[in-house]
């Protein structure tokens, strides 16, 4: 059994930032990212200056947002070296943030995916 620090309740109740520290520890321990998607693809939030892609630290907390008009959505599971060498270029080239670990009433932090992927790469080399 890991040692999840965390309840997913007292997860979500963190402030944006520490959300984001606790999605990075996550990730850097199960190597695996989380969003959603329907039958058209990822789930994109809008914010007023950019298009979003969320991403959740565990699949109970990207669980927690497919309610209402979300409920048609599965989670998706990403492997860390296919985030770094897909997604991040993909995402990059299409304009797309990442909203970090967003909440109901809390969209998270809204960062480029390379500067996650750096806060990820970074303490991983020896």
């Amino acid at each position: 059994m890991s040692k999840t620090v965390k309840t997913f309740a007292e997860a979500a109740g963190m402030t944006p930032e520490a959300r984001y520290d606790y999605l990075v520890e996550q990730i850097k321990q199960h190597k695996v990212l989380w969003t959603l998607q329907d039958q058209d693809g990822c789930v994109m939030l809008t914010t007023e200056d950019e298009d979003c892609i969320p991403m959740w630290p565990t699949e109970e907390a990207a669980e927690s947002w497919a309610v209402d008009d979300w409920s048609e959505c599965q989670t998706l599971a990403i492997p860390y070296d296919e985030w770094h060498e897909r997604w991040v270029p993909g995402m990059e080239d299409d304009d797309l943030f990442v909203a970090v670990f967003p909440v109901q009433d809390d969209l998270g932090v809204v960062i480029p995916p390379y500067e996650l992927d750096q806060r990820l790469l970074t303490k991983q080399s020896h």
